[in-house]
């Protein structure tokens, strides 16, 4: 029996959009390097990032039960209408102030509607019985704009400082949004076996919770790399960010690419807790490195983490929600990301500031393994506790 064809279209057309829009956003990579020189310390800029992310976290309630109800399109164009004006408007900032910071919650709301819209629209239009792989191939779309980012930031930067990087940032941004007008959203559900719980009930559903768990301290070790390594390469003068993020993207994508049916033909899981270890020890890998080969080393063995932990627990969660929730999942899911940020923005300034950037990605190590420990206790006794409806 033929299966169910990936490359649709409506999935082709999302992923370029994606594509465009995580390009412009991904731009950013370099921004910690602007607020540095605004007269921002690490501390200040975590707190931005943090301030940033938790505009996006609170745009996350009313985002889900909106999306379960008419659609992923509204919300996408908005997005993309909000985020081209934004990135036009950092042109204008030349001090540390008000500015930055309400720019900085503006992207932060963009971000969210456009994070949470595109993946949920990808999970919309991908077959049930190959969701991971789906979601692992339209990721390539996400993970590509890293290596994009880090790469033509650089060149940008060389090229003509942060207004040619912010200049690049905008053109992608208006790109994306053109091709996101002929999205078109599948009917929604009108009724259920099981009435929808909405935001509140699937961020408490008890076989969800250990996916927020696993989620959340994913996205607090990523944002030590994503924060602060434009610092750690500006202080120590070791490897460079666009080495690691294309080491990084790279290694992620001929992952999915090659490898993407893995999850969905042997497990999911037996495929995730190696993922997570990865992961660890690529953040252990930039803590001890030394030159720009243990840089682009620490970037593959993060990016092989990345490559399969995040379609993995997307896939669980849309799985474990259910249609009639699968917008409100989603938009906890990607909200996992913020608060990490939330968290993470602070803790990982304080440690780059007082203890240097080797404790800084070494603390992200242990984390990791941390919550992969207590994710696989906590996961499997939910599994075990719950009752078919």
């Amino acid at each position: 029996m033929a299966r169910e064809p990936l490359l649709t279209r409506a999935f082709l057309l999302v992923s370029l959009a994606n594509l465009a829009q995580g390009t412009a956003f991904n731009l950013y990579l370099h921004i910690a390097g602007f607020l540095n020189q605004l007269g921002a310390d690490d501390l200040e800029i975590g707190v931005i990032y943090g301030v940033t992310a938790a505009v996006a976290i609170a745009a996350r309630r009313p985002l889900g039960p909106y999306v379960d109800r008419h659609g992923y399109r509204a919300v996408i164009l908005a997005g993309g209408v909000l985020n081209a004006i934004v990135c036009a408007l950092y042109l204008g900032v030349d001090s540390m102030g008000p500015a930055i910071y309400g720019l900085r919650v503006l992207h932060g709301l963009a971000e969210a509607l456009l994070f949470t819209a595109f993946f949920g629209y990808a999970a919309d239009h991908v077959p049930a019985a190959r969701r991971t792989e789906g979601l692992a191939l339209f990721g390539v779309s996400g993970m590509l704009p890293i290596a994009l980012g880090g790469l033509l930031g650089e060149w940008a930067l060389a090229r003509g400082g942060f207004p040619d990087l912010f200049r690049m940032a905008s053109a992608l941004a208006v790109l994306s949004l053109l091709l996101s007008l002929p999205l078109r959203d599948r009917p929604r559900v009108g009724s259920s076996a099981e009435p929808a719980r909405g935001f509140w009930g699937s961020l408490g559903q008890r076989d969800l919770l250990p996916l927020w768990w696993i989620g959340t301290i994913f996205a607090l070790a990523l944002t030590s790399a994503f924060a602060f390594l434009r610092r750690f390469v500006d202080e120590t003068g070791v490897g460079s960010v666009g080495e690691f993020f294309a080491a990084y993207a790279a290694a992620a994508i001929l992952l999915r690419v090659a490898l993407g049916w893995l999850p969905d033909s042997v497990g999911p899981k037996r495929v995730l807790f190696p993922a997570l270890v990865a992961l660890a020890a690529g953040f252990l890998a930039l803590a001890g490195a030394r030159d720009a080969r243990d840089v682009m080393v620490a970037g593959v063995l993060c990016g092989i983490g990345h490559g399969y932990v995040f379609p993995i627990l997307f896939a669980l969660v849309v799985s474990r929600a259910g249609d009639a929730d699968r917008g409100s999942a989603s938009a906890i899911f990607t909200a996992l990301f913020d608060v990490g940020v939330v968290l993470g923005g602070p803790l990982f300034g304080v440690l780059s500031r007082g203890l240097g950037f080797a404790w800084t990605f070494a603390t992200a190590a242990g984390i990791v393994a941390f919550g992969t420990v207590v994710f696989g206790l906590w996961d499997r006794q939910a599994l075990t506790a719950r009752v078919p409806a």
